[in-house]
């Protein structure tokens, strides 16, 4: 089930990463992230969202590929957590995060916080299909 669910993820919002509408919406998150500033800077902000998309695409690939190939489920699986590591990075580099009316940190945004936060349980999902993966691949 955690296979399937992250394939539904990664294929819709790579796919959504093809309109100008999402690329739009994740510019900030790319140019404020010290690990990502330098995708819209090569390829420009279209050019960058086509870039993640792909990557995603073809971590969706990988983890379809994955329910038949032991070697394919550890490579998605292992590409899933590196990417919700790298957007976890974003809630400590993106204004907005944390909520000031309510305080500031630890209390968080309704858009941009919580949009984040959700991803530590897609890391935990990916890792745990991680750790699955090379169980089978040991066995």
């Amino acid at each position: 089930m955690l296979r399937w669910a992250l394939v539904v993820i990664f294929l819709w919002f790579g796919c959504m990463k093809f309109t100008s509408y999402e690329a739009m919406g994740i510019a900030p998150l790319m140019k404020n992230s010290p690990i990502m500033s330098w995708i819209p800077a090569v390829f420009g902000v279209q050019g960058g969202s086509y870039f993640i998309g792909t990557v995603e695409l073809a971590t969706a690939a990988a983890l379809i590929i994955g329910a038949f190939n032991k070697t394919a489920s550890a490579l998605g699986a292992a590409m899933s957590c590196l990417t919700y590591a790298v957007t976890l990075t974003f809630f400590l580099s993106t204004p907005g995060v944390a909520e000031p009316t309510a305080g500031g940190f630890p209390a968080i945004s309704a858009g941009t916080g919580q949009f984040l936060l959700k991803d530590l349980v897609l890391l935990a999902a990916s890792a745990c299909l991680l750790l699955a993966s090379i169980r089978t691949a040991d066995a």
